[in-house]
């Protein structure tokens, strides 16, 4: 009976144990969900009178050889300061759709429009990339439903298919209407969850054509091998490229990884290699609040070094 009793005091122990570790890597998974609401959108997320509006083209992309079969929408911001006479800068934002509305948790084409105007910000065209739907016509409004069905294989995938695609399929297009710096200092992309990811795999790939990153609570996790991104930059020779990277304690932990930790293991990574990065760790969840939040200020530090 005492060997039992002292037994049953040691399952005890190490299951407490292991409740401390668990609720303190992820409280909301034990009924404390984490509180969004302390993020708020400031001034320059928001329609200021006199500023002027970029322009917005809605566009459809189809017959890529790099992943064929599929259609996407994607869009296209011009600011109104561009008039072509010097190289505009760029950047790119995967799942185009969450970051160009004015009423989402980003509003892009509203804080570079305030940001341009007040010379805080380069000029900039903004490219805005749903990912890719396998069906015969695409959907008639952009958003997260129906889901793309290629989604996960473009942006959680390592390799450099989707910084083919970018490069040699898409952007020539837009590069035939529009002058846009060819400087990888003057060319950023970004995205958030796996398109999160997906822009720090296309910086990684081709650092001489994208040499700034912004990650919103990045997938940096084993869906498609994204979790050897770690050990591979504290092993291979610094790249040039500035990186941005927003997390939060809510974030997901499931049968793929746990996004907190790998988000913290990718800025540690980052550190010791000595990469130009910032990270900023809150305790929002897997959305845009928290990143939307401070979306100006990221954007401010990703162009410090480009005089408007």
């Amino acid at each position: 009976m005492r060997k039992f009793l002292i037994a049953n005091r040691r399952l005890l122990h190490w299951g407490l144990c292991l409740f401390g570790l668990v609720f303190m890597a992820n409280p909301s998974a034990f009924g404390c969900p984490t509180d969004d609401s302390q993020y708020k959108l400031g001034e320059d997320s928001q329609r200021q009178p006199g500023v002027p509006r970029g322009k917005i083209e809605q566009r459809v992309f189809a017959n890529s050889q790099v992943f064929p079969g599929t259609l996407r929408h994607y869009s296209i911001y011009v600011p109104a300061q561009y008039d072509g006479s010097q190289p505009a800068c760029l950047m790119v934002f995967q799942d185009g759709h969450a970051y160009e509305a004015e009423d989402g948790q980003f509003r892009v084409p509203v804080v570079f429009d305030n940001l341009i105007h007040k010379g805080e910000l380069p000029v900039t065209i903004v490219v805005f990339i749903d990912p890719g739907h396998k069906k015969a016509e695409l959907p008639e409004k952009r958003g997260w439903r129906p889901e793309p069905e290629n989604r996960s294989f473009e942006y959680d995938s390592l390799g450099d298919s989707y910084a083919k695609f970018l490069l040699e399929e898409l952007l020539p297009g837009i590069e035939q209407h529009y002058t846009i710096s060819p400087d990888p200092q003057h060319r950023a992309i970004g995205g958030i969850s796996s398109g999160g990811i997906c822009a720090f795999t296309v910086a990684w790939e081709r650092p001489e054509s994208f040499g700034k990153v912004l990650s919103h609570v990045g997938s940096f996790v084993d869906i498609r091998g994204g979790h050897n991104y770690p050990p591979m930059i504290r092993k291979e020779p610094p790249k040039p490229i500035r990186v941005f990277l927003q997390g939060g304690t809510g974030d997901l932990d499931n049968r793929f990884g746990h996004w907190p930790l790998a988000n913290q293991e990718m800025a540690a990574a980052l550190k010791f290699a000595k990469y130009d990065y910032e990270f900023v760790f809150g305790e929002g969840g897997h959305n845009g609040i928290h990143g939307g939040a401070i979306l100006p200020d990221s954007l401010r530090w990703l162009w410090r070094d480009v005089k408007p």
